[in-house]
């Protein structure tokens, strides 16, 4: 197909074979079988990848396991782990543009703003663990040790890499949440096997190559692409593999959390979200709308923690609906590779229908569509949606849609906000539009969710640990939190 407007570098990656990285080869899957991406802008076929069976994530992890367990990378010291990943960091930093390039062809995502965003927040949580790589520590302990009153002893506790990781992601960052995985990993001494999302590999596969130019020894780091059924299902349940690390679905995310516990393998769920933004009365109206618009329309609303719930105090609720309607209306859709598009088309066809039909859903129960609601191709569109009156039980509300549609109800009180923010099954983000600060910290603590935004929203940063509450999921990415789930605790008791 032909690719304009697109670095050579990125024409000559889509085209070259399908292979994926097992230990030190680029290889086919065992049977040789392939699977088309689409580029969700046109709907047409980008490109082939290896479809990989059981037999080949089993190689990738025996290649981790090996790598764990024998060679040189378990006695790597602190600094050179460190200087690995910021060697990466800055190899990603040159092809910056390239695999944002990437990500808007598999994806479908703006790449101007991938480039700005998702790739450059890989970067900097890269190098931002590449600090921690030197200071995992332990501690001493003066113990008592009771039933042995007459001795002497040493004891401290060491906190070790936990071992062999399967990480699996999902399609809506793929290099960013591919870089959340492997920087704690790397840091901390890990290995890891990467199967990222069936529909969006192609920067997990670019990042392959940067690692083993930036030194890193065969095995360290694997990627096997192919379906969530086959390759997704071989690595949850591979005894080789000590922790699981999944972001995506709630279901999905609960079924390998059931898997993880018969083998006790360690588990961290990043998982689905429904996202409250509550816009207070004394709010500054028009920045609250404008940054209500970009919670739920960045990336085409396929963002765990959207702000796809809205609740506004209701003396303001009509005129702050219309203001987010109007930058709704205004909003360019189309193909990402041009600057300026503002919204990206979703990533298969299948989610566009699975979007559309929520909206359908809507209108059915009499809800208001205040604007947008239709979809259109080629390509996988869906116009950015706004709807009203609806009850809080509907499934509008209670349900992730995973796309650009936002759903808006009145409030009267500040217990009545709460309430309903709470009101779900989800809880991963959560924001507050408010310049009553007093207001603003009552209502902190009674949010339950695992972040709290004040007027922005999905504001991130490499120091601050990102997970959720409920059915948001288990354990954090991201802040020292991400290095205590990659590690294990030993204590250890020396009698002198």
């Amino acid at each position: 197909m032909s690719l304009p407007n697109v670095l050579p570098a990125t024409s000559a990656f889509i085209q070259r074979a399908p292979r994926m990285l097992i230990g030190s080869g680029w290889v086919e899957a065992a049977d040789g079988q392939t699977m088309p991406l689409h580029n969700p802008a046109t709907g047409e076929v980008l490109c082939v990848v290896p479809r990989a069976t059981p037999a080949d994530v089993d190689r990738a992890v025996l290649a981790a396991r090996q790598a764990f367990d024998d060679s040189a990378w378990t006695r790597t010291r602190p600094r050179e782990r460190q200087n690995l990943l910021w060697k990466l960091a800055d190899l990603m930093q040159r092809d910056a543009e390239l695999l944002a390039q990437l990500e808007c062809l598999n994806n479908g995502k703006s790449a101007a703003v991938a480039q700005v965003m998702d790739v450059q927040l890989a970067i900097d949580f890269l190098r931002y663990m590449a600090g921690w790589a030197t200071k995992i520590e332990g501690s001493t302990v003066d113990v008592s040790a009771p039933l042995m009153p007459n001795d002497q002893f040493h004891s401290f506790i060491r906190r070790e890499a936990v071992g062999v990781v399967g990480a699996i992601v999902a399609w809506n960052f793929p290099l960013l949440l591919a870089c959340w995985k492997l920087g704690p990993a790397l840091a901390t001494g890990c290995t890891v096997v990467l199967k990222p999302a069936d529909e969006t590999p192609l920067t997990a596969l670019k990042l392959a190559e940067l690692v083993l130019e930036a030194g890193y020894p065969e095995g360290v780091f694997n990627v096997v692409t192919g379906t969530g059924i086959t390759a997704g299902s071989a690595l949850t349940h591979n005894p080789l593999v000590d922790k699981l690390t999944f972001t995506g679905s709630t279901a999905v995310g609960k079924q390998i959390g059931k898997i993880a516990m018969d083998s006790m393998t360690r588990v961290t769920l990043e998982l689905g979200g429904k996202s409250p933004t509550i816009v207070m009365a004394d709010a500054d109206l028009k920045t609250a709308a404008a940054g209500a618009a970009s919670a739920i329309f960045f990336n085409q609303g396929q963002v765990c923690c959207a702000g796809s719930r809205l609740y506004v105090q209701r003396k303001h609720f009509d005129n702050v609906v219309a203001d987010i309607s109007d930058i709704a209306k205004a909003m360019k859709l189309g193909n990402g590779l041009d600057p300026s598009v503002e919204m990206g088309p979703l990533i298969s066809a299948r989610q566009q229908e699975r979007v559309y039909g929520y909206i359908e859903k809507g209108r059915e129960s009499g809800a208001t569509i205040a604007c947008g609601g239709e979809q259109f191709g080629p390509g996988f569109f869906v116009k950015p949606t706004v709807i009203v009156d609806v009850d809080q039980k509907h499934s509008l509300v209670q349900e992730e849609i995973f796309g650009p549609v936002l759903v808006a109800i009145p409030f009267d009180d500040e217990a009545d906000a709460l309430r309903m923010a709470n009101d779900s099954p989800y809880g991963l983000g959560a924001s507050i539009w408010s310049n009553d600060l007093a207001a603003v910290h009552r209502m902190i603590p009674r949010i339950k969710s695992g972040s709290v935004w004040v007027n922005c929203h999905s504001a991130l940063d490499p120091a601050l640990p990102f997970g959720g509450y409920k059915m948001s999921g288990v354990g954090r990415e991201m802040g020292y939190a991400a290095i205590e789930h990659y590690t294990e605790l030993k204590s250890v008791l020396i009698k002198l």
